[in-house]
């Protein structure tokens, strides 16, 4: 994958201050993340949005996975 120098540039001094180890560690956490949530997005129903809004809040995936269970 290629990347305009600007944006690796920009990414380096980012990771340290996000405790990854390096610029490509960023990118592929920002691409997971674009990814996941155009999933929630488009291809998944209201119960999976739902889940993957209190991931991004902080809710273990443990507790979220049980109420899904729960609610089946």
């Amino acid at each position: 994958l290629r990347m305009p120098e600007d944006v690796v540039d920009a990414l380096k001094p980012l990771a340290p201050l996000k405790g990854l180890s390096g610029y490509q560690a960023l990118l592929k956490a920002y691409v997971s993340e674009g990814l996941r949530r155009d999933e929630a997005t488009h291809l998944l129903g209201p119960a999976a949005r739902l889940a993957e809004a209190l991931r991004k809040r902080g809710v273990p995936a443990e507790l979220i996975e049980q109420a899904a269970r729960d609610g089946a």
